[in-house]
């Protein structure tokens, strides 16, 4: 297939609010835009669930909406999100899908150091990613940075990935963030690619920033928290906010943590926050 063939964006979206970007190209999709391994067909996987599960923290009562899905409703600066307990994150009145750090085809690159890791990573953060964008008809992807693993790792996607991949960029509108570990994400798989872009009252980057940064959705710090109880612990990933911006959870398949108790992510925050913990079937909020 030619590189032309495979770089068509996808059709505006009726309806959508102010995008901006840092003086990069418009996102199509807006109303406005400004500046400012093997080749098995995908089937939808479950992410691992944890061993224990534990209940919401009273510190978090008032604070977000549960609903039937375990999913967690969320107000950040003012705009209605839902916390998915896979690690994605919904925002319903812009048909918008967000993830933080796919790390795709971390599984190869340990690989070519030594490390053997079964090499299927990308294969299953991909099933999750269509899965989630099916069940919300989710009409905007939004892709926080450190997509790849490194610089090379589009190019060892096999051909069943790359399809994946731009089906999903044909059907949204996909957003690449540049991260720290792809600064240039691959255009050659479809859509736009900017440091950040602003959208409503949200701002989408992949490094968090060291200042107050209200509505600013980030990733980078893949935040974890280690939840106790009767005795017993386990540690697992998490949403970290305090109304006012957000740290999302890494998606990889591969990926490792932060504790939220750890300065790089305590320090984001002026007061309390809490950690939205990902449970088997439910998000849990607990006092970080």
């Amino acid at each position: 297939m030619s590189e032309d063939a495979t770089n068509v964006l996808p059709p505006p979206i009726p309806g959508g609010r102010n995008v901006s970007s840092n003086g990069s190209p418009p996102v199509y999709g807006g109303s406005t835009a400004e500046s400012g391994e093997g080749g098995a067909v995908v089937a939808p996987l479950s992410p691992p669930p944890p061993r224990f599960a534990w209940s919401p923290s009273p510190a978090s009562q008032g604070r977000n909406q549960e609903s039937a899905l375990g999913e967690v409703k969320l107000n950040v600066n003012g705009e209605q999100l839902i916390l998915h307990p896979s690690g994605a994150l919904w925002w319903a009145a812009e048909r918008t899908l967000v993830f933080a750090d796919l790390h795709f085809e971390k599984g190869s690159s340990f690989a070519r150091g030594g490390q053997l890791l079964p090499p299927y990573d990308t294969r299953s953060t991909l099933a999750r990613i269509s899965a989630l964008a099916q069940h919300y008809t989710s009409e905007r992807i939004i892709a926080l940075g450190d997509s790849f693993h490194d610089r090379d790792a589009a190019n060892r996607l096999d051909e069943n990935e790359r399809t994946v991949l731009r089906e999903l960029g044909y059907n949204t509108e996909w957003i690449w963030i540049e991260g720290n570990h792809d600064p240039h994400p691959p255009t050659w798989l479809g859509g736009f690619v900017t440091s950040e872009i602003a959208i409503g009252g949200l701002i989408f980057r992949h490094l968090p920033s060291p200042h107050p940064a209200k509505g600013e959705i980030a990733g980078h710090l893949h935040p974890c928290a280690k939840v106790t109880r009767r005795g017993r612990s386990i540690r697992a990933r998490c949403f970290a906010s305090d109304g006012h911006r957000m740290v999302l959870p890494a998606f990889g398949a591969y990926t490792g943590g932060l504790d939220v108790r750890e300065r790089p992510l305590r320090s984001l925050f002026a007061d309390r926050f809490l950690a939205y913990v990902l449970g088997r079937a439910r998000v849990y909020a607990v006092a970080a």
